[in-house]
């Protein structure tokens, strides 16, 4: 091994098998694409699909001009076209003749050998220049590329006169001999060329394709933009540790971040090279120190931030610009959220939610976005190594505890999002229509509480003042006339009023400190503290490029599961809307959003797309969603995915929601001939006899339909397994129509 000069920053712990070479990965051209393609080597294929000859017509033509080349080069070869075509005999080896000296031509000549080889070469130029006329003529092109016929038959073409070649003269052998591989060689290339075999051979990806290295002026191993910008010692030093290979794709997309924020803010150019001189590929790192993910399991590019999650099946229904390329998700498809349906078992959490868990990962290692992962205690949604932060709900060894009120400051807001959490799913059902109530009941318990005490109260405490209890209240009352203070007249007048509605028959503290009650349990015992012991993480932490992954205790504790979902995406959302830094990419995963979506979980979903963050929620059934926010929540979400097994039900909801397209239809009608000639009656009755039918006329009738783009059959039915319908639109309005996508490839 070479050796390594000092101060050299060590290679990333892992080197994925799931890209090239970083310089080979830096040169892979990435052209501008519609929403939802794999850039990555993407290669554009035609709007439309081409007309294609019938089978019968193609292969009939193709023998047609075989036979005709076949019969013309006999001709030429038999001396049957000598003499009356023109008063010249041999006439078609008359450019030959004229390059070459009569003198050769005798059998006593010493150069008669030569004369022989001269001719054998032209022959072999005419037999080219036929193959390659009625190969065109004939449209072998199209047959080779449809079918794949075997090249045998053309060497029928080959003269026999091989076999009378004189022998005797042992050179003259070998140059026969030669001569024979080089004519094979040109018939196979001027056919090859015909038939573009490097298509194919693209098309079936015997080899793959070879990207020809850019200008120097243009290689991104260069570093240009820094040269451009006169840092010529950083660009220098980057370029080696790229073809070193100690600067890996994350740390190439990490320090094109640092160095667009240079840009936005030319203050911070002076620090930026001074970095860049003294780390080199370790420049700019993330506040974890780690460049890398110790396992990936899905294809990256993080120079556009791209994953790939599948392959556009080559089907009718998808466009036909779109089969057979990649399909990929990205910061500017999910800030519109996406949603994901399938039954368990169908894919959602190994071919959707890990891949975009792991791009989220890497892209915060880049110091470009921040991730909170939710899912349920077990899972194996990604390893802990991945994440900053594991939190691990109900769990004694959990380094960290999770922020009842989100980091909040203000007891209305605070309130806001703890009534989202505990009454989310049954607003519909209190009085009002919303957890308008809810959250005001909140609002007058938490503000006197922190009024008196500081900071805000936790379940135990919250519990008992939601209930009624006449201890808590009492001395909560005492302690806030014993502060006489104007904040605290008005807080009084908040409990006061607090106890009046307490004594109301339909008053929604008792609801709320039913649900509250949820979450007062031992396994909870040390979570959810307010007093300021213990490490707190509050989704507040977003505006940093963290990675954190939330555990639920889903099968001990399901209904606190689900409250702690609500309160997770209540908290995300208000945080990643108040945001003052949004350059960073906030998403939210919840690999179970069961009873988790509320009316105004829904409207903050839209809202997000302004604030670049976004969600993903994933769904055994639209079931698990209240009946009035079903529709609602399809098309607040931008992304739409329905996966194999879907139910009929589910199914017609998204068809609904993809709606219609025009098509196409061909009505075929046969109808009966009937004839009063005697002889073309005895046509027909000796027809019948043989094929047991009747001669028919066929009639074609085409017309433009509108049908669905997808039905509920179809997503019910016809969607294989490993695979899902999936339409994306992205951020600036740009969409895609749904398309069938192969996840396992």
């Amino acid at each position: 091994m070479p050796s390594v000069p000092r101060g050299t920053p060590a290679r990333p712990a892992h080197a994925p098998v799931t890209r090239p070479a970083v310089v080979e990965w830096l040169r892979t051209p990435r052209p501008a694409a519609a929403p939802g393609i794999w850039r990555l080597g993407h290669r554009e294929r035609p709007q439309e699909e081409p007309d294609l000859v019938p089978a019968r017509q193609l292969f009939s033509g193709a023998f047609i001009a075989y036979l005709c080349g076949w019969l013309l080069w006999s001709l030429l070869w038999n001396g049957y076209l000598e003499g009356w075509w023109i008063f010249v005999d041999e006439w078609w080896l008359l450019p030959m003749l004229w390059l070459v000296p009569d003198d050769w031509r005798s059998a006593a000549s010493p150069n008669v050998e030569l004369y022989v080889a001269a001719t054998y070469l032209w022959n072999a130029l005419v037999l080219s220049l036929l193959a390659v006329g009625f190969g065109r003529v004939g449209n072998w092109r199209e047959v080779w590329l449809r079918y794949g016929v075997p090249l045998w038959p053309l060497f029928v073409l080959l003269p026999g006169v091989w076999r009378e070649m004189p022998r005797t003269v042992t050179w003259l052998t070998w140059v026969s001999n030669i001569y024979y591989v080089l004519l094979v060689a040109a018939i196979v290339a001027a056919v090859g060329r015909i038939g573009t075999w490097p298509a194919v051979r693209r098309r079936v990806g015997t080899q793959a394709p070879t990207t020809p290295p850019p200008p120097a002026e243009a290689d991104l191993a260069d570093w240009p933009d820094l040269r451009a910008a006169g840092l010529a010692d950083a660009a220098t030093s980057l370029a080696e540790a790229t073809r070193a290979g100690t600067l890996g794709d994350v740390d190439y997309a990490r320090i094109r971040r640092a160095w667009q924020g240079v840009h936005a803010r030319p203050e911070r150019l002076a620090a930026f090279t001074d970095t860049v001189r003294r780390h080199g590929a370790a420049a700019c790192a993330h506040p974890s120190g780690v460049r890398d993910l110790p396992v990936r399991t899905a294809t990256h590019d993080l120079a556009t931030a791209q994953v790939r999650i599948g392959t556009a099946v080559d089907d009718d229904r998808n466009p036909y610009a779109r089969r057979t390329t990649g399909v990929a998700l990205e910061p500017a498809l999910l800030g519109t959220s996406l949603l994901a349906v399938g039954p368990s078992g169908s894919g959602k959490s190994v071919r959707l939610v890990r891949p975009v868990v792991e791009s989220m990962c890497l892209l915060a290692l880049a110091n470009r976005a921040a991730v909170v992962a939710v899912t349920a205690h077990g899972t194996g949604l990604a390893p802990d190594d991945a994440f900053d932060l594991v939190i691990a709900v109900g769990r004694p060894d959990s380094t960290h505890d999770l922020d009842l009120y989100g980091g909040a400051e203000d007891p209305d807001e605070a309130a806001r999002t703890l009534a989202e959490a505990l009454v989310g799913d049954l607003a519909a059902t209190l009085h009002g229509g919303d957890s308008r109530r809810a959250a005001t009941a909140l609002a007058q318990l938490i503000g006197p509480y922190q009024c008196v005490h500081g900071h805000f109260p936790a379940v135990p405490e919250l519990r008992e003042l939601l209930g009624g209890a006449p201890a808590a209240l009492g001395a909560l009352r005492i302690a806030l006339e014993a502060a006489g203070d104007p904040g605290a007249a008005a807080q009084l007048r908040e409990l006061a009023a607090r106890e009046r509605q307490s004594a109301r028959a339909d008053d929604v503290g008792v609801l709320l400190a039913e649900r509250i009650a949820f979450l007062d349990r031992p396994a909870f015992a040390h979570f959810f503290r307010t007093d300021g012991g213990g490490r707190q993480f509050s989704l507040r932490a977003i505006e940093h490029p963290l990675r954190v992954r939330i555990d639920l205790p889903e099968r001990g504790h399901a209904e606190a599961s689900r409250i702690i979902a609500r309160l997770l995406l209540a908290q995300f959302t208000e945080a990643a809307l108040s945001r003052s830094d949004r350059s960073l990419f906030a998403c939210l995963v919840l690999d179970d959003a069961t009873y988790t979506v509320t009316a105004d979980s829904v409207r903050a979903v839209q809202r997000l797309r302004s604030a670049n963050a976004g969600v993903i929620l994933a769904l055994r059934t639209l079931e698990d969603v209240a009946e009035p926010l079903r529709d609602p929540l399809l098309g607040a979400v931008g992304c739409r995915m329905a996966f194999a097994g879907l139910a009929p039900w589910d199914g017609g909801r998204f068809a609904e929601t993809w709606g219609t397209e025009w098509v196409q239809t061909r009505d075929v009608t046969n109808r009966q001939i009937i004839s009063d000639e005697p002889l073309t009656k005895a046509l027909h009755l000796m027809r019948r006899l043989v094929t047991g039918k009747a001669a028919t006329a066929e009639a074609i009738t085409v017309r433009e339909v509108e049908r669905a783009r997808w039905s509920a059959s179809d997503l019910a039915h016809a969607v294989p397994a490993g695979h899902a319908v999936l339409s994306l639109t992205t951020v600036r309005g740009e969409h895609a129509p749904p398309l069938l996508v192969d996840l396992r490839t």
